[in-house]
């Protein structure tokens, strides 16, 4: 819920079953955070409501949220979108809204770039979504929009990848594309 001063915040009770479900996520996955413990990462989140509030709208739009790294010098966790497949919530999605508005029929409902903002994440770098694929192969039925360089997004396309045959893929689309197979996978730091 978003509050009368605009910052958004869940109810104590929502906060708990997030919680919860993050903690248990974390300890069954420790091979993606090794030498990390749960005490730390839950009190940074505690600090940060907003963050919480974020990664609410992740884990509501199924995009699975564990910490994959931790920044020493910034104090600072890194939750990525670890659902095998891109996010069954952010799919069908073209890439930003100015690709959004240039479609002239059938357009999608939103883009990556706006629903990303939305939630308070950021789309996995192409750097980032391989990082990903250390800690299992994510995608292998689907594809998720990563960010794209601004000359290739100048031209009108966009950049996507997806892991098949053991290795990631990165492909171009146009910007204005979509696909029911094809979403985006966030980060996000706390």
């Amino acid at each position: 819920m978003t509050t009368t001063t605009g910052i958004k915040e869940l109810s104590l009770e929502q906060r708990e079953e997030l919680l919860q479900t993050l903690k248990t996520r974390f300890e069954k996955n420790m091979d993606r955070h090794k030498d990390l413990e749960w005490d730390k990462v839950q009190a940074k989140l505690a600090a940060n409501s907003e963050k919480l509030w974020s990664l609410n709208e992740m884990e509501r739009t199924e995009g699975e949220p564990d910490v994959v790294d931790y920044d020493e010098k910034k104090d600072e966790y890194v939750f990525y979108d670890c659902s095998a497949e891109s996010p069954k919530g952010r799919r069908s999605v073209c890439y930003d809204r100015e690709a959004l508005e240039a479609r002239k029929k059938h357009k999608p409902e939103n883009s990556a770039i706006d629903m990303a903002a939305e939630m308070g994440i950021e789309l996995l770098t192409e750097e980032q979504y391989r990082a990903l694929q250390k800690h299992g192969n994510f995608d292998k039925k689907t594809s998720s929009w990563v960010q794209t360089p601004s000359d290739i997004r100048k031209l009108g396309g966009a950049l996507f990848c997806d892991y098949r045959f053991g290795h990631v893929f990165v492909y171009h689309n146009g910007a204005d594309s979509y696909y029911a197979a094809r979403g985006f996978r966030g980060s996000l730091k706390v």
